[in-house]
């Protein structure tokens, strides 16, 4: 079993095991906007396709109105549990949700088995306790209020119909929801970090259950058959462990490079992790796979492997018309194809944190991966405890996808809106800047991506000047830019709350935004072009600018496709490019006719 050969279709990519039961498909549903009604008395009056949320065409509902509250109703039997590896050996069942949007409640039978606030983390229930031998009714209720400021919204509109660039809402199960069945000592997760000096890769690996004394961990590390590092080690007793391998074709300095994962070469090393006992029989065991690579920053540019490397991204909303924000397996792999296709080398996932099926498509197919969350829109305790919660669950789900880059905990000031004179805003963006820092240290952290930087590891600005010859003056010359970065910025907002400005690298992490107008009154862009020509000229000519603007370490051009209301996407909502896919890819790489 290699997990870097799977599919796309398992949920927890980087943690695989043999046998799973997907849980999609026809669930009964209904609606409770009084939001008084329980698990005995709701209303089941629909019919809604999981995990595709209500508002969406895919659903079979696609009601965009607001909904406070609904609920969701299916049963599973012997043949679900038989098909996620029901045996002696495996007799405890997992129940696992993707995400569910935003306040969750599970039953099973009767009885609630799990609560999970958060609409962007995952959480999972062991209800081996009260599953029967014939058929389980499973019922879930998620609350999301349309007007919550509190709760991370992200690009969700909190008026009816959609504006600006806010979008219709996600309510409910928008992740898969699927059964594993595991042993009475079982790994619970797994996570990878590597270190390129020392030729070493760390593992850390949770149990859960009774761990014996004479447990062992055993791990191997493989790349095309060929072993790497393989190593077995005592439990003693612990439900947690960091297990150390050096990986010795790595200690040669002349080679160390040919195993690296980076952009057009994105190797992947397959991991295999079992519990045994001290006879050596296998009382678990799954798949994973990790990527040996370093990110750092200088002064001047993103070090990918110690190698400069300059980032060419896109703003990418990851949002469907038949599906929104969740989507098909197939779909995922799709988006990444389409990004590289376009000549881009990484993307930013836009005020949303993806599903990890897109990440693992981004570790495989070699797309850097520029995360983020989406963001509350109000300042108060419950704004900040609902995104330290959840953006530590998104963190430590993350943190081992080799395609990650950066992680962004805030943007544009979102839920900080007063962060330039207000200290406890200050303080709210460092502490979540550091606590990134403690969950992960791997990578750089931006403390608030556009402007009013408090400690970031890269200046970003946002700037969706037009005119190719304003952005040449701003970003073409070194001094210009570090006055700028040390007052206000294109949007008139400092650029950094921090006294002095340190000397980081700089990138534009949004510019473009041209629309091509279609003649309807609802086209939103930054800026607007009447024809086709007249769009591939403006794109190319404001993507030529900022890609050959000497100080700038990368740009991130807004955006990949339109989504709804906002046509400044490169390609039109279906994916196909507005003008030809190869003169797009030539624009973003700089390459010249």
């Amino acid at each position: 079993m290699r997990a870097t050969e799977q599919d796309g279709t398992y949920p927890r990519p980087q943690l695989l095991r043999a046998a799973w039961c997907d849980l999609g498909g026809q669930w009964d549903f209904g609606r409770d906007d009084a939001m008084t009604a329980g698990p005995g008395d709701a209303v089941f009056d629909r019919t809604i396709t999981v995990p595709f949320p209500p508002e969406s065409p895919a659903s079979g509902i696609h009601d965009t109105g607001f909904t406070p509250c609904v609920w969701y109703r299916r049963t599973f039997g012997p043949d679900e549990l038989r098909a996620a590896g029901s045996d002696p050996a495996h007799p405890r069942v997992l129940l696992h949700f993707g995400a569910v949007d935003h306040d969750a409640a599970v039953w099973v039978n009767g009885q609630l088995v799990a609560e999970h606030v958060g609409g962007q983390s995952p959480f999972s229930a062991d209800i081996t306790s009260v599953v029967e031998d014939g058929e389980n009714e499973l019922v879930v209720r998620a609350i999301d209020l349309p007007r919550d400021v509190s709760v991370l919204r992200g690009k969700q509109d909190w008026r009816e119909q959609p504006h600006a660039i806010w979008y219709h809402r996600t309510t409910g199960i928008w992740q898969p929801v699927w059964l594993e069945c595991v042993p009475e000592l079982s790994i619970e997760a797994l996570d990878w970090a590597a270190d390129l000096a020392s030729a070493s890769v760390a593992a850390d690996i949770a149990l859960a259950g009774r761990v014996p004394e004479d447990a062992w961990l055993h791990i191997t590390l493989t790349h095309e058959d060929v072993l790497l590092a393989e190593t077995r080690v005592r439990a003693l007793g612990r439900s947690s462990a960091t297990v150390r391998l050096v990986v010795p074709e790595q200690l040669n300095g002349q080679q160390y490079e040919e195993l690296l994962w980076r952009p057009g070469k994105p190797t992947l090393i397959d991991a295999a992790v079992a519990v045994e006992g001290s006879d050596g029989v296998v009382i678990d065991e799954v798949a994973g796979y990790l990527g040996l690579r370093s990110v750092s920053v200088t002064p001047e540019r993103l070090l990918l492997n110690d190698r400069p490397l300059f980032m060419r991204a896109v703003l990418a909303q990851n949002y469907w018309p038949e599906t929104h924000l969740a989507a098909a397996p197939e779909a995922l792999r799709r988006e990444v194809e389409l990004i590289l296709e376009l000549g881009f080398n990484a993307a930013r996932v836009h005020q949303k944190a993806e599903d990890p099926r897109f990440l693992y498509w981004a570790d495989r197919l070699g797309l850097m991966i520029w995360a983020e969350t989406a963001s509350a829109y109000a300042f108060d305790t419950r704004a900040v405890t609902n995104l330290v919660a959840e953006w530590t669950a998104i963190v430590r789900r993350d943190r081992s996808h080799p395609s990650i880059i950066a992680w962004v905990p805030l943007n544009e000031s979102w839920g900080v809106q007063h962060i330039a004179h207000d200290p406890r805003q200050q303080a709210f963006s460092r502490s979540v800047a550091d606590l990134t820092r403690a969950l992960d240290g791997t990578r750089p952290v931006i403390s608030n991506d556009g402007w009013e930087h408090t400690d970031s590891d890269i200046m970003t600005v946002h700037d969706y000047e037009p005119d190719p010859a304003v952005l040449a003056e701003r970003y073409g010359d070194e001094a210009r830019l570090r006055r700028m970065l040390a007052g206000l910025g294109p949007a008139g907002r400092r650029m950094s709350v921090a006294d002095p400005v340190s000397d980081l690298p700089v990138m534009l992490t949004e510019f473009g935004g041209v629309s091509l107008a279609t003649g309807s009154d609802g086209d939103w862009g930054y800026s607007t072009a009447n024809d086709t020509a007249a769009f591939e000229e403006h794109v190319t000519a404001v993507i030529g600018t900022v890609g050959s603007a000497a100080p700038l370490a990368g740009f991130c051009y807004t955006q990949l496709t339109d989504t709804g209301q906002e046509t400044n996407g490169l390609v039109y909502a279906d994916r196909t490019p507005k003008f030809p896919a190869e003169r797009i890819r030539a624009a973003v790489l700089g390459e010249r006719g």
